[in-house]
C-alpha cells in the first residue's frame, strides 16, 4: 500500500508544484490530506514523515524544487505533525 500511496503522493505533489493556479488544485490538495490520514491510520506520525521526507528528496532530485512547504496539509492529521 506504502508504494501505491507514495507515487501517488509524488505525483500530486509534482503536480500541484508545477501547476499551482491549475483549476483542480484543491481537488489535488484533498487527495494528499487523506493520503496522510491513511498514512497517519496505518503507521502514526513515523510513516508520515517517512513519506514525506522520501517525496521531498525525490522532487529535490528529479524536478529541483522544494515540496517542504506542502507539509503544512497535513497538519490537522496528527497533533505532533506541526509545519
Amino acid at each position: 500500500m506504502d508504494a501505491y500511496l507514495e507515487e501517488e503522493l509524488y505525483d500530486i505533489l509534482t503536480y500541484c508544484i508545477q501547476n499551482p493556479d491549475a483549476s483542480d488544485f484543491e481537488a489535488k490538495k484533498q487527495r494528499a490530506v487523506v493520503i496522510g490520514k491513511e498514512l497517519y491510520d496505518d503507521g502514526g506520525n513515523d510513516a508520515m514523515e517517512n513519506m514525506f521526507y522520501s517525496i521531498e528528496f525525490r522532487i529535490k532530485e528529479e524536478i529541483d524544487k522544494d515540496a517542504s512547504q506542502y507539509r503544512s496539509w497535513w497538519n490537522n492529521i496528527s497533533n505532533e505533525w506541526k509545519y
